[in-house]
């Protein structure tokens, strides 16, 4: 038997692979691995997929059969749930959602009662329960019993944290939104809004099974066309579960993860905010965030792919902004995880606060061309490939010819027989050339 857990939960086709009987079970063995025999609440939200409350449904049943009772947060996205497990002070909260994929995929997500992703070694204690159907002898009776309490206020207090984050009026400016008919369809606009900020919405009719369908963070060109037909300030589009976001300057150029990282981190270090002077991204970051770093005085980490990973680095050295190019940005003195509109709202704050165009803060950094191929390998190779001295000493003359413009990222697909060459430089053709011939070079050496 596989894993369930992958690097974001337990993820699948919803009714398929992600079945209720698998869900209810979920709830059991998380209720008795999270809750160690004592009572308590789980906090619960969800996206607008149709499969939702099926899930929802299975879940809670597990719960309750705990004795644990369940805070029912509705359509909300997912650093909400993160935030009102701590506020609320839950044993854990769970966000069903697939995130970026499309609607008939689902996932069940937790977080600890302090809003992190869990453990490794906690989400294998699930799993063994699960996967060696292993009985849990609990099986409370009477009023011992857990009950559904739905959380009127859930979304309201999110807002009002959302709003308590920053320090900004949006009079005068035109917000362009795609929701991606996802978990912030409604609280997006409303946020905006509140703030005396001028609305243009797409994608904001739900409907269970359009969630991300050629909208929101993965498809930007949307957002883009809507920025430019309606000569709008600033455009922000969310994915599903409403944890990433990429933005667009008022002459329709994407402001990605990096981007967003140079316009905050340089704004936090102005205000003395900077901890330690350090913002983190991943191997994946663009070199153009790296030499703005560098004659900005400001110091980048690095971590593997996966915003886990740049929490942990965050966590482990006292670091206050991270993120990936993907627009996962976490600003971790508001929350323990990405936070698509929370990033949305710093942005404007440093726009307003700068009193400068959108344009001129995504020009503070020069991003640079990249381009990423797949070689094909022989699985039992894919993480062997610097043992090969051919291909050691290509990508070591690659690197010299490059002279610190440029570089060489290599990386083993974790579920596919694949090596990603990934290769930055000035110029987009001579990169291209250099990425297809070293790919070639590893195909035939490995696959």
């Amino acid at each position: 038997m596989g894993k369930l857990f992958g690097t974001d939960g337990v993820r699948g086709i919803a009714n398929k692979d992600l079945t209720p009987e698998l869900a209810y079970n979920v709830g059991r063995a998380g209720a008795y691995i999270l809750a160690e025999g004592k009572k308590g609440t789980i906090a619960i939200g969800k996206d607008t997929r149709v499969s939702g409350d099926m899930l929802e449904a299975a879940l809670i049943a597990g719960f309750c059969s705990m004795g644990l009772d369940v805070l029912k947060l509705g359509i909300i996205p997912t650093p909400a749930v993160a935030y009102l497990t701590r506020k609320y002070e839950a044993i854990a909260g769970v966000v069903i959602s697939a995130s970026h994929n499309p609607g008939e995929y689902n996932g069940i997500k937790f977080f600890s009662s302090e809003g992190l992703k869990l453990p490794d070694e906690v989400e294998e204690k699930i799993e063994d329960i699960i996967l060696n159907n292993k009985k849990i002898d609990n099986r409370p009776i009477k009023d011992g019993i857990g009950r559904v309490i739905i959380e009127e206020n859930g979304v309201k207090d999110y807002k009002e944290y959302l709003k308590n984050t920053i320090n900004v009026d949006l009079t005068g400016l035109k917000i362009a939104i795609d929701t991606g008919n996802g978990a912030l369809y409604k609280i997006a606009p409303e946020v905006i809004r509140e703030l005396n900020g001028q609305v243009i919405l797409v994608n904001n009719i739900p409907d269970g099974m359009n969630i991300n369908k050629k909208c929101g963070s993965t498809n930007p060109e949307v957002i883009q066309k809507l920025v430019l037909d309606n000569n709008a300030d600033i455009g922000l589009s969310f994915d599903g579960d409403g944890d990433r976001i990429i933005a667009v300057d008022e002459k329709g150029q994407l402001i990605d993860g990096d981007h967003i990282l140079a316009i905050c981190g340089t704004y936090l270090k102005g205000n003395g905010r900077l901890k330690n002077n350090t913002i983190v991204g991943t191997i994946m970051t663009n070199i153009g965030l790296d030499l703005y770093s560098e004659e900005n005085n400001i110091n980048i980490v690095k971590t593997t792919v996966g915003d886990r990973y740049v929490l942990e680095e965050m966590l482990k050295s006292d670091y206050v902004i991270g993120g990936e190019q993907s627009g996962h940005i976490i600003f971790l003195e508001y929350n323990t995880t990405g936070d698509g509109l929370a990033t949305g709202l710093h942005l404007l704050e440093v726009k307003q606060a700068k009193k400068k165009s959108m344009s001129e803060l995504n020009n503070l950094m020069k991003s640079y061309p990249q381009v990423l191929i797949n070689a094909e390998v022989d699985n039992q190779f894919k993480n062997k490939y610097m043992e090969d001295e051919e291909i050691k000493a290509e990508i070591e003359r690659i690197e010299k010819l490059f002279k610190g413009e440029g570089r060489v990222v290599i990386r083993p697909s974790g579920t596919e027989s694949l090596i990603r060459v990934m290769i930055e430089g000035k110029d987009q053709e001579e990169i291209t050339k250099i990425a297809t011939e070293l790919a070639t070079l590893i195909e035939s050496k490995l696959g």
